[in-house]
């Protein structure tokens, strides 16, 4: 009747298109791949920001190590000595997105091709109604008025049976989403998705064929004991159970990582030099998995195709009233950033917060200290503010701000201590590491306005030299 399975250690657990060029056609799909959908490549701002690397180090250490379950958070290169992750020795790429970009694939494939075929029927037949319109003689306009008026409402019919096929189909396409049982459009089948992501992974090996970390790094024996730990204790969810896992660890700057749909996990070095302690890493890894489990790259792709089909229509309507194609290009732009602005992003960050919830529980049915998950994002806010990161409106990004994303974390790990109970976990000792991280930047800010810097007339003050304390 435990639904926690015991631990165990056995880990292994996108473009424009050419002709001639075998290239331009890889190309050319692996652009359209990313663009069908964003779902979230870790966690993070989507803007795209560049960050130097931070001197220094965070304090954040957990106060509850996992012990034999799973090994100190140590790493090492050949012939160096083993070393803890840097606290904060990390470069903010632009986009931590916490999941591939795309992934679908026969069906799916083809709606990727065809879609700027579509958009270009669209202009076309709403232009050639405005020109028919308007080489029409002013009296067989008023016949075609007069017409209009005396079957309007058989006009009225027509537009509400087109609408009443829209959400009939809208919802006899809804299906229960795993874990969480939130309803969700599911258009392509997940067997296509799977093909799909076999393609962007033979790109994503293709892309990071020279950064591969061996098996016998350090490091990626690291990421291979945490994400087998993980996929243990949660072998009790089906769809958790019924991948194998593959580990790529991938020598690159950037905190990143992603897990496609078939089961391959990508890690980025940069992120295992951002996180602070093994804990953090394993609610990173909880939250990628989270997303292949609970299908939201088909979820995604499924709402783009749905949303970009409607918008055929007002796009017709626009190039068939605006009077000039300037305004009518105008008008365009306008509609496709009123649907990326209201429907695409938020529902974007909504998928976000529900990998950062299931990828929570995942961690506490591993026995990780999962009050660490919200420092690490609070981590994130403090390194963007000291680098000079512009903070922008949490609209403008497919990810929830760092800020807002420690909040919902904290509202939620009270939930996740009492799984971690309920699984017969080792009791958490030593004190908060929220509160560790708190009263270290308590004494960060003291101390620097108590330090007066030497040659301050010649410092920057946009860029400010802090130290962090250490333990």
């Amino acid at each position: 009747r435990n639904r926690c399975q015991r631990l165990g250690l056995n880990g292994n657990a996108r473009n424009c298109f050419l002709t001639g060029n075998p290239d331009s056609y890889r190309n050319f799909f692996a652009k359209r791949l990313r663009c069908l959908l964003d779902v979230p490549h870790p966690s993070g701002q989507e803007v795209n920001r560049n960050a130097h690397h931070s001197s220094g180090r965070f304090l954040s250490q957990s106060s509850q190590p996992l012990g034999e379950k799973i090994p100190s958070l140590l790493i090492s290169s050949v012939g160096q000595p083993p070393r803890r992750f840097p606290a904060w020795n990390i470069q903010i790429n632009g986009s931590f997105h916490t999941s591939p970009s795309l992934q679908a694939a026969p069906v799916p494939l083809f709606w990727i091709i065809v879609k700027p075929a579509q958009k270009l029927f669209a202009i076309i037949l709403g232009r050639s109604i405005r020109n028919w319109w308007k080489a029409l003689p002013p009296n067989k306009r008023e016949l075609f008025k007069e017409s209009a008026r005396k079957n309007k409402w058989k006009i009225l019919l027509g537009v509400s049976s087109l609408g009443v096929v829209f959400v009939m189909f809208y919802f006899t396409h809804l299906e229960e989403t795993p874990i969480t049982g939130r309803a969700r459009l599911l258009v392509f089948g997940k067997e296509h998705f799977r093909e799909l992501s076999q393609m962007e992974y033979d790109m994503w090996m293709e892309q990071f064929k020279n950064q591969m970390l061996p098996e016998t790094d350090a490091r990626y024996q690291v990421v291979e004991r945490v994400v087998g730990h993980l996929s243990e204790s949660n072998k009790d969810v089906p769809q958790v159970s019924a991948l194998k896992w593959v580990i790529h660890v991938v020598d690159e700057p950037g905190v990143n990582a992603f897990v496609l749909p078939n089961g391959q996990v990508f890690v980025f070095t940069g992120l295992l030099d951002a996180v602070s302690d093994i804990h953090q890493l394993s609610f990173i890894l909880g939250h990628e998995i989270a997303h292949a489990v609970l299908e939201h790259a088909a979820e995604k792709a499924s709402l783009v195709h749905f949303l970009d089909f409607l918008s055929l229509i007002f796009l017709t309507m626009i190039w068939a009233i605006c009077p000039r194609d300037s305004l009518a290009v105008v008008g365009q732009w306008i509609q496709s950033k009123l649907q990326e602005f209201m429907f695409d992003r938020p529902y974007s960050r909504t998928l976000e917060a529900e990998a950062d919830k299931v990828g929570l529980q995942f961690a506490a049915k591993a026995c990780v200290d999962v009050r660490a998950s919200s420092v690490f994002w609070q981590q994130m806010e403090l390194a963007e503010t000291i680098q000079g990161q512009p903070k922008l409106p949490e609209w403008l990004s497919t990810h929830p701000s760092h800020e807002n994303r420690a909040e919902h974390l904290d509202r939620l790990i009270p939930e996740a201590l009492k799984i971690r109970e309920s699984c017969n976990c080792p009791s958490l000792s030593g004190p908060d590491p929220r509160l560790i991280f708190r009263l270290n930047m308590q004494h960060l800010l003291e101390s620097s306005k108590g330090r007066k810097p030497p040659n301050s007339t010649k410092q920057d003050p946009s860029k400010p030299k802090l130290d962090f304390p250490h333990t």
